[in-house]
Formats: C-alpha cells, sequence, structure tokens
C-alpha cells in the first residue's frame, strides 16, 4: 500500500502487536499516555469502530483546553487504525500501522491534513510533538511490564 505524502512518524516498540494495538485500543491505557509531553486528557466517548467517535478534552501543560473530536474510519485488529481528526482549521486523516518486525512491533503515523499547505507548514511543529506522544507509550509500556 502506498500513502500520500503527509506527516510520517514511526518506531519500533519491544513489544509484541497485540499488546502495542491495546494500549491504544483500551481507553483506560490510551488516557494515560495520548498527546505530547505534559499534555493530560479527559475522555468523553471512545468507540474504536468504523464510524465510531473518539471525543475528549486535551488540557495542555499551560492550562489550555482542547476539545478533541476524531471519527474511526477503518479498525482492523490488531493491524491498522484509521481515523479523521475533525476540526474545520485543521481537519486531517491518520492511519496507524501496527507491523511485526524482529524485536516487537513498529507504529507507523501517517497524517495528512486535509489542507496540503498544512502539512508543509505544521509538518515540524506535528513531528516533534508525535515522537513526544511514543516517548510516552514506551513509557506507559516499561510501567504496564512491571511486575
Amino acid at each position: 500500500m502506498t500513502l500520500e505524502p503527509g506527516i510520517v512518524n514511526t518506531r519500533l516498540f519491544g513489544v509484541p502487536r497485540e499488546v502495542l494495538f491495546e494500549a491504544f485500543s483500551d481507553p483506560d491505557q490510551l488516557v494515560h499516555w495520548w498527546g505530547p509531553k505534559g499534555f493530560t486528557n479527559v475522555f468523553h466517548e471512545f468507540d474504536l469502530r468504523p464510524g465510531g467517535s473518539w471525543r475528549f478534552v486535551m488540557h495542555g501543560p499551560d492550562g489550555a483546553e482542547f476539545q478533541i473530536e476524531k471519527e474511526f474510519i477503518e479498525v482492523a485488529r490488531p493491524e491498522r487504525i484509521v481515523l479523521r481528526h475533525l476540526d474545520a482549521k485543521h481537519g486531517f486523516r491518520m492511519t496507524m500501522t501496527f507491523a511485526d518486525e524482529p524485536g516487537g512491533t513498529r507504529l507507523t503515523w501517517h497524517m495528512l491534513f486535509e489542507d496540503p499547505e498544512e502539512n508543509t507548514r505544521l509538518r515540524e511543529f506535528i513531528s516533534e510533538a508525535n515522537e513526544q506522544n511514543f516517548d510516552r507509550l514506551a513509557a506507559w509500556l516499561t510501567k504496564k511490564a512491571r511486575p
């Protein structure tokens, strides 16, 4: 499958694909690591199925609040999740793939903004935020693995 140009972040996590997929698909886990460094979330709805909604408030470290709504387009457990970020100013489609590799699972996030100029303008900012998100996920997986 060839993906259109966009913003791509990828990382190998040293856990089985099912464990990594569950860290996203279980909102009780997801709430602990979703978002860049310093952000917290309050989830109001998380319906992981095609056509399902994900609604939450993301709280920034500076006290800012962001009302966020996403719609799940595709869910192929444990290989792929596609969602649409519903925002008139910053709408995008995000494809998450979970691929088995030696040593663990490769998670790839591909984000494609509806406005092509947004892909270019926000690339550096979004890439850094996504890496912070991956760092938080890695820390969550380590914490979860401890007895």
